[in-house]
């Protein structure tokens, strides 16, 4: 598949996505099909109906811009259109359009895999359907989302999820469910580097974290902040590791350590470890932190855009009806 140049334009791209309508009887160009339906949905069309009415009442000057020329397609030819379109395809061509528009965070571009099951769209057996996705911390672009099957989990398919993106130099960032040794030689064999959190998923490697002589180590940042009644002190500490930690191409270990104290004067602790990949010399434990942090509020972005924006709790996939149809 062709990589876009960055400034390819948005209907020159999704012509790279295969036709799957016979020739016969064709009347709009696949891609000014999918224009429209992208707008119309961006605009706020819920519904196939809902798009073609935004189809029909768009002026034509902006339906030129996207490729309609002459009569508009009909409600029942976008909905033919859709219904038959490889939904994989089209989510590589956008994510390799996507990725032109990504941003660099102090050098590098830094990409958070996450996952999110849709709570109101279920397969033919009425399975829930689960994606894991991955999003260009800078700018919140998604660059590419797979389907994670009912009868497998996330960590498998997050190879298939990076495949197409080019990890040189690149850091990866992503939950405990992620901190898996198979995960971690994959990234840094396309030449990445990883950011993982490490939880009870990872029984004997949060063991060996926690009694590392962190009493013994510096604090590496340590700042103060206040809000919503209560205040904030957040303590990194870091150190390099060469061995004996039994994960591959770990060089740096973090502890952040997260003490709320709210207006009664009561206390709350929460320690958490981070395992990467990247030296001191190529980034500073507050680099690192900044990264997760920003992981996590990704999470929360893709989340409210994907729920909020595009209502996606209550879609079900390419070739289902949109709800209430």
């Amino acid at each position: 598949m062709p990589v876009p140049v960055p400034d390819t334009g948005i209907l020159e791209v999704l012509d790279q996505v295969p036709d799957p309508r016979a020739r016969r009887g064709v009347r709009h160009r696949l891609a000014a099909i999918l224009a429209v339906a992208l707008s119309a949905v961006c605009a706020g069309a819920r519904s196939f109906t809902a798009i073609a009415e935004w189809v029909h009442d768009a002026p034509a000057e902006a339906l030129g811009r996207l490729g309609i020329e002459g009569r508009p397609p009909s409600e029942s030819t976008i909905r033919r259109t859709l219904a038959r379109l490889d939904a994989a395809v089209l989510d590589q061509v956008i994510g390799a359009w996507a990725w032109l528009r990504t941003r660099v965070i102090n050098g590098r571009r830094v990409i958070a895999v996450d996952g999110k099951t849709l709570r109101g769209a279920k397969d033919t057996a009425g399975h829930l359907t689960h994606l894991l996705a991955a999003l260009d911390q800078g700018s919140g672009v998604v660059l590419g989302q797979v389907e994670v099957g009912t009868k497998t989990n996330e960590i498998p398919p997050i190879t298939d999820l990076l495949d197409p993106l080019d990890l040189t130099d690149v850091v990866v960032t992503a939950d405990a469910l992620h901190c898996q040794r198979a995960t971690a030689d994959y990234i840094v064999g396309r030449g990445g580097h990883y950011v993982f959190t490490v939880k009870n998923n990872q029984p004997l490697l949060k063991d060996r974290l926690k009694v590392l002589p962190w009493n013994k180590i510096p604090a590496s940042t340590s700042t103060l902040g206040r809000g919503h009644g209560r205040r904030e002190r957040r303590t990194i500490k870091a150190t390099e590791v060469a061995a004996g930690l039994g994960f591959p191409h770990a060089t740096q270990v973090l502890q952040v350590r997260r003490t709320v104290t709210r207006k009664n004067g009561r206390k709350t602790v929460e320690v958490v470890y981070l395992i990467t990949s990247m030296p001191m010399t190529g980034a500073a434990p507050s680099q690192v932190a900044d990264w997760i942090r920003g992981h996590w509020g990704i999470e929360n972005r893709l989340h409210w855009v994907r729920d909020v924006t595009f209502d996606e709790d209550r879609s079900t996939r390419v070739g289902s009806r949109f709800p209430g149809e």
